[in-house]
């Protein structure tokens, strides 16, 4: 069996507790536990500071004759704020040491009589406590009281800690540890002294540390109970104006501070006998938000749901006060967060259980005076002490979660990378509340240093990333377009573009250099690259054109949405050819050869197909309004995807007459429509893959002809109604965050209007969960010729 040296201790209380807060915080929750009656005190009694303390010592053995400096300086370095009797004791040891080393002990002594106390006013303990319970490091009773209570339904934990290493924390403030514990029913207080410097010996086995519990002095109020722990030897310097910055804000965020100051634990600091005030918010600051939202996270029979309300009051130019409620279910869930990867189990969306969340964003140069909180100055003042978005459960503070370094939601990654309008953390103030009981997945890490990560952890920050960074912001992005003038930003479309056709240049430097001389597909592939960069070009030169006209703005966004669609086939298909040939380096089985260059030519043949159907996008053809087949357009458009409707296992059902139908419009916007409506298909089609046996991906075309409509649906999740007019809002989307752009339908629904047709998702067809499939499109009749 595996034996502990004493300093293991000492290692685990240094790993663990990474931080003064989190040790008082271990600590204040232990009183908690305990079922105290009026809260938890913290005193410190400090009657030298340790800088000061250490700076002395040195000068007294310095100076081993003459002490009389010395002594001065000792004197004025005492706390005149500390305790009389403190103070008193410690004067007559500085007035009494006639050299150095009787002056550096006498110092020694004044530093141990600082110490600090936690104080509660619960259940106590016995001495049999102090044994079996106290004594043991990850002592199981409480573990046992947790997951009793889990198993029963309970609607809240009994305890805030179980893992049995709280009191760990002592150590990290201070090398002597006495704690004075009683019952309601013991006449005398129960005490333990452990002296943590003891732990410190190489050799030492823990067996080696005696420490047992004593019986102290007999209980002045019959009745009493609770428990005081002392600190001493502390290890910190510690100065009221530290304390003071403490309570501003590690102390005032220990608890919700969004609730009612009266019903909050009670946490009470003193620094020498005088309280040190613990701030709450103010409900005026949370009044005078300029952006809202709140929502909650629900899971009924297994089924999860998110729902958010947000509500958008100034963002610094004239607009009425906008609301936007938004009711996520579980399939769209599964989508923005799980997504086609699929690398989070679906069970994690249930399993994570509910939770609750308010968040209130502020600009900080629009922020004025408040009633109830001051001037400019306090307001920002308020603002900045309670930013950042903080993690609760039952009410008590979850490290990290809403300090200053910490990006939990990926805010200020995410602002560093957009142009224009952004969020940062700094510009919230919010919680989250979650609890032990409905959330039995969410775990502290046992350092304290944010959740374990589970599958669970993953979905709730997918979900919270999600609501701020999409919904919240893109609402407000929605409100900027609606009253004031601005442009879409494009550049992240632009480099990714870039980027893609690097990589296909790249593969194909690689082919060269691997495949045979004169191989007739390796010359295909050069010139399917040669066309694609002129297609590239060509496009990149009509962006940078119609960049600076908003009635184009769409035109942009299109093709440049084209291009990348166009860039993955064919770095895909150049990537996919690369490893084909790879395959056949020093191999000479001339029948494997003629396979793996017959799939190279079916390749570069799809691209092919793809570049010439999307050729309408051209700097030529864009804007040209001709006469043209709408039925042949429509099969040579899915004719470019058999490839990648075969992969992804699409059949595709058409119905339409063998007759033309002759519409004179804009041809590569019908083009632009059709393929934005394949994408998203083939999207929501691989998400509901697999979810009902023997279910086959379909899409489904009809064609009508007067006037010339176009349906268009698929037998995928479908859409929830709620969301039937914001799937074209520019920026909306559910996709997983890798895909959600929230462009293609805006555009499509912005190319039908430009031709004088519209774009609509018919409310009337409802899959089995009551969800939309079918999109129309339909052009006016003066279009037909």
């Amino acid at each position: 069996m595996f034996k502990i040296t004493a300093r293991t201790v000492l290692e685990l209380g240094s790993e663990l507790i990474s931080s003064d807060i989190i040790a008082f915080y271990e600590l204040i929750k232990n009183g908690f536990d305990a079922r105290t009656k009026d809260g938890v005190d913290i005193r410190f009694n400090i009657v030298i500071r340790r800088n000061a303390y250490l700076e002395l010592r040195r000068k007294a053995l310095a100076n081993p004759k003459s002490t009389s400096v010395v002594t001065s300086l000792a004197l004025a370095a005492l706390n005149a704020d500390a305790s009389i009797e403190l103070l008193d004791q410690s004067k007559v040891l500085i007035q009494k040491a006639n050299t150095g080393q009787e002056l550096a002990d006498a110092l020694d002594k004044i530093y141990e009589m600082s110490h600090i106390v936690i104080s509660d006013t619960g259940s106590g303990m016995s001495v049999d406590d102090l044994n079996n319970n106290f004594l043991v490091i990850g002592t199981a009773s409480r573990k046992r009281e947790v997951d009793k209570a889990l198993r029963a339904g309970e609607s809240k934990s009994p305890f805030l800690g179980e893992k049995g290493i709280g009191r760990l924390s002592a150590m990290r403030l201070g090398d002597m540890l006495r704690v004075e514990t009683a019952r309601a029913t013991d006449s005398r207080i129960n005490c333990l002294h452990i002296d943590w410097s003891a732990f410190t010996q190489i050799d030492a086995m823990l067996a080696d540390i005696d420490i047992y519990p004593t019986l102290g002095d007999a209980i002045e109020n019959t009745g009493w109970s609770g428990t005081r722990i002392i600190i001493g030897k502390l290890t910190e310097d510690w100065t009221a104006e530290r304390i003071k910055r403490m309570a501003d804000y590690d102390f005032s965020r220990l608890t919700d501070p969004f609730i009612d100051p009266k019903k909050r634990p009670r946490v009470a600091l003193y620094w020498n006998e005088e309280r040190i005030g613990i701030p709450w918010m103010q409900k005026a600051l949370i009044q005078g938000a300029h952006v809202s939202v709140s929502g909650a996270y629900t899971v009924a029979e297994g089924k999860p749901q998110l729902t958010c309300d947000i509500e958008i009051k100034n963002l610094g130019f004239p607009h009425p006060v906008e609301s936007e409620n938004y009711l996520i279910s579980a399939e769209d869930l599964e989508s923005a967060v799980i997504g086609t990867s699929r690398e989070i189990p679906e069970s994690a969306l249930a399993s994570l259980g509910p939770f609750t969340f308010q968040v209130h964003w502020y600009n900080r140069r629009l922020l004025t005076s408040m009633d109830g909180i001051g001037d400019l100055r306090a307001v920002r003042e308020q603002q900045q002490r309670w930013s950042g978005i903080l993690l609760y459960r039952d009410g008590f503070r979850v490290f990290p979660y809403g300090e200053d370094e910490d990006d939990w939601l990926a805010l200020d990654r995410k602002a560093l990378a957009r142009t224009g309008y952004t969020l940062n953390k700094a510009q919230f103030v919010g919680k989250v509340e979650i609890s032990r009981v409905n959330n039995p997945a969410l775990v502290d890490q046992t350092n304290r240093e944010g959740l374990r990560e589970t599958p669970e952890q993953q979905v709730f920050l997918g979900i919270m990333q999600y609501v701020i960074q999409d919904l919240l912001f893109k609402s407000m992005k929605n409100v900027e377009k609606q009253y004031k003038s601005q442009k879409v930003d494009l550049s992240q479309a632009k480099t990714e573009v870039a980027n893609l056709d690097t990589r296909a240049k790249n593969a194909l430097a690689k082919l060269r250099k691997i495949a045979p001389r004169d191989d007739p597909s390796l010359e295909e592939l050069q010139q399917t690259l040669f066309d694609f960069s002129e297609f590239a070009e060509r496009a990149r030169q009509r962006i940078e054109e119609v960049e600076q006209e908003s009635r184009q703005m769409i035109e942009m966004a299109g093709v440049g949405l084209m291009v990348e669609v166009v860039a993955h086939e064919l770095a895909r298909a150049s990537e996919n050819a690369l490893e084909n040939l790879e395959a056949l380096r020093g191999k000479n089985v001339p029948a494997e050869v003629k396979v793996k260059l017959d799939s190279l030519r079916a390749q570069m043949k799809s691209v092919g197909k793809r570049i010439r159907v999307l050729d309408p996008l051209s700097v030529s053809g864009r804007q040209r309004v001709e006469t043209f087949d709408l039925r042949d357009l429509i099969l040579n458009t899915l004719e470019a995807h058999e490839a990648q409707f075969e992969r992804h296992k699409i059949s595709v059902k058409l119905s339409m007459s063998d007759d033309a139908v002759n519409v004179r419009t804009v041809k590569g916007m019908v083009v632009q429509i059709i393929e934005n409506l394949i994408s998203n298909s083939k999207y929501w089609l691989d998400m509901g893959a697999g979810k009902q046996s023997g279910k086959k991906s379909t899409i489904s075309i009809t064609l009508l002809p007067s006037p010339p409509t176009i349906l268009f649906e698929d037998n995928g999740p479908g859409i929830a109604q709620e969301n039937c007019e914001r799937i074209f809002r520019s920026f909306f989307s559910l996709k997983e965050k890798s895909k959600r752009r929230g462009l293609g339908l805006f555009i499509a629904r912005e190319c039908a209007t430009y031709m004088g047709g519209t774009l609509t998702l018919d409310p009337s067809p409802e899959n089995a969960n009551g969800r939309l499939n079918r999109f129309i499109l339909e052009l006016p009749l003066n279009t037909t010729k």
